[in-house]
């Protein structure tokens, strides 16, 4: 689920629920410092603020989350490049999450939001796809 000024994901969840699909959202686990994954299927009975105030799925109402079972990933960042590269906020939440992804990884962000170059280190997680109110991103690698 999306927070601040990011791209708004309300209605694109509310979408993936209403064509049957299955949603699945990150919890942020802080003892572990990664991102457990659960399926959500009542936005307004699964989600509750979590760290950060972002809404989260509850564990005890949401069943866990295989990362096999995952084929589409909408990431969030604050930058992004034409290689793909992202720049999330710095702690490497996302990093850990995708490594364990097969899933074709999206980034919708704003045409502001592209740089000419993210610094990517050795455990940064490059996106497939960024998308913006313009349109694609054509990915230069």
């Amino acid at each position: 689920m999306s927070m601040g000024s990011e791209f708004d994901t309300r209605a694109f969840v509310r979408r993936v629920l209403a064509d049957g699909r299955t949603l699945a959202l990150p919890r942020v686990n802080p003892p572990l410092r990664r991102l457990d994954l659960f399926t959500v299927a009542d936005l307004n009975h699964d989600l509750a603020p979590g760290v950060w105030d972002i809404l989260e799925p509850v564990p005890e109402r949401c069943a866990a989350a295989l990362p096999t079972d995952i084929e589409f990933a909408l990431v969030p960042g604050i930058a992004f490049d034409a290689r793909g590269g992202r720049l999330g906020c710095g702690a490497g939440f996302y990093d850990r999450l995708l490594t364990g992804l097969t899933a074709v990884r999206v980034a919708a962000a704003f045409s502001v939001q592209l740089i000419d170059a993210v610094p990517m280190t050795a455990h940064d997680q490059y996106m497939d796809l960024i998308v913006t109110e313009s349109g694609p991103l054509r990915l230069q690698r």
